[in-house]
């Protein structure tokens, strides 16, 4: 059975746990890693859908800029244990980025950003789930009136589906078909597998530019964490916690 391996990612409230539920065809995700309040915190789920193993990792996108020394370590932490558990599984294949049908904010570009140039390098695909469409008569006509607005923004991919998340809307049935459509085309060859180490760098320099650390962060505490709990080559991380902890 041939496999895909998805990070699915978006704000909090955005509806990824039943955008889960819609491509399982029944109720598997619950609550999300956005309730730890984590950055970059994941929940992996594993289900079969026709003769193919779905792998989907539930992310916590970022939320806000400021979120102080203990979220910005968490964020670290959380990136590398989902780049570790990638790895084990081959790499990833394609980005699911589950955005509201409303108006594009900072944070959203953000994501965007953090999660297809950063996290993949901009070697994943990336497809977008627009939910909350329960007032569009047509939600397809939503793509259709915002895809210029998107471009504008930076915002490309390549393949989309405008859902629902609702089982008891009318359109359910056709949410479910239309998200399924747009994973037909991928088909779990084209794995990328994050290089951790030298990623890591250009992780930094982005979180250096959208949530710079507020509190004092000592080097011994970085140090400890990247290696023990990140996993990192020692010296690199005795090379990163000098440079972060020379910014505070």
């Amino acid at each position: 059975m041939a496999s895909v391996n998805i990070v699915l990612f978006g704000e909090t409230g955005v509806g990824k746990s039943s955008v889960i539920n819609l491509i399982a065809g029944r109720q598997i995700a619950s609550v999300s890693p956005d309730a730890e309040g984590r950055t970059l915190s994941s929940r992996r789920y594993s289900f079969p859908v026709g003769t193919r193993a779905f792998h989907i990792w539930d992310t916590a996108g970022l939320e806000q800029p400021e979120m102080g020394a203990v979220g910005y370590m968490a964020a670290i932490e959380g990136a590398l244990a989902l780049i570790h558990q990638l790895a084990e599984q081959g790499g990833v294949d394609l980005l699911l980025f589950c955005m509201r049908g409303n108006r594009v904010t900072a944070t959203t570009q953000s994501n965007y950003r953090l999660f297809y140039e950063v996290l993949c390098r901009c070697q994943v695909p990336i497809a977008l789930v627009i939910t909350h469409l329960e007032r569009e008569p047509n939600m397809e006509a939503w793509w259709t009136r915002n895809l210029a607005s998107l471009e504008r923004y930076g915002i490309k991919a390549t393949g989309h589906a405008c859902v629902t998340g609702l089982p008891t809307h009318s359109q359910y049935p056709e949410s479910r078909a239309s998200i399924q459509r747009m994973l037909g085309g991928y088909n779990g060859q084209g794995k990328y597998v994050m290089p951790a180490d030298s990623w890591f760098i250009e992780f930094l320099r982005f979180f250096g530019l959208f949530a710079p650390p507020k509190k004092n962060l000592k080097k011994k505490e970085l140090l400890k964490v990247l290696t023990k709990r990140c996993k990192l080559n020692t010296k690199i991380a005795q090379e990163l916690a000098e440079r972060l902890a020379s910014r505070v």
